[in-house]
C-alpha cells in the first residue's frame, strides 16, 4: 500500500489510470445513475498514477478473468485521483477522509450513493500484490446480493 509520505518515490511512465483533471463528483453521479438502472453498486478505487500498489490493484482486478465477472456483475467502477495536481479534498472529505489508509483505498457506495464500507487494501495484499483470494472475497461480501435480505431467507 502506498502512504501519503511516499507520493511520487518511483518513476511512472505511460500511466493513465487516474486523471486529475476528472470531475470525481460528477462521475461519482453519473455511476450511481447507472448502478440504480442496473442494480449495481459503485466501487471507488481512490489512488494515483504514482502509486506502485493502485497500479499492481489495477492490473489485477482488470487482467483476472474471474475477478473482472464479479466486478462487472456487481459494480460501477470510478477511480477518484489523489495527486500532488488534485487530491480531491471536498470528495475525500464526503467519503470520511478515506485517504488515512493510504492507497488504493476502495470505497463501496450503493446506488444512492451512501457509503457502505471503506476497505484498507493492505488487508487485500499478499506478497508484492494484492491477493486475489482477498480481492473476490471483499468484492462478494459487498455485492448488492450480499446486503440484500432477500438473500438469506
Amino acid at each position: 500500500m502506498c502512504t501519503v509520505g511516499v507520493m511520487g518515490q518511483e518513476k511512472v511512465a505511460d500511466v493513465h489510470i487516474y486523471d486529475p483533471n476528472a470531475d470525481a463528483f460528477g462521475e461519482i453521479h453519473n455511476a450511481t445513475a447507472v448502478a440504480r438502472g442496473e442494480h449495481k453498486h459503485v466501487l471507488l478505487i481512490i489512488g494515483g498514477n504514482w502509486c506502485v500498489w493502485c497500479r499492481r490493484f489495477n492490473s489485477l482486478i482488470t487482467t483476472d478473468a474471474d475477478l473482472k465477472r464479479v466486478i462487472d456483475s456487481n459494480y460501477v467502477v470510478v477511480h477518484v485521483n489523489y495527486s500532488p495536481e488534485n487530491k480531491n479534498p471536498k470528495v475525500l472529505a464526503s467519503l470520511g477522509y478515506p485517504q488515512r489508509f493510504g492507497f488504493p483505498v476502495v470505497v463501496v457506495l450503493d446506488a444512492d450513493g451512501r457509503r457502505l464500507h471503506t476497505q484498507n487494501s493492505g488487508y487485500l495484499e499478499e506478497g508484492e500484490g494484492h491477493s486475489k483470494k482477498k480481492v473476490e472475497q471483499f468484492l462478494r461480501q459487498w455485492s448488492p446480493a450480499a446486503l440484500d435480505p432477500a438473500t438469506y431467507k
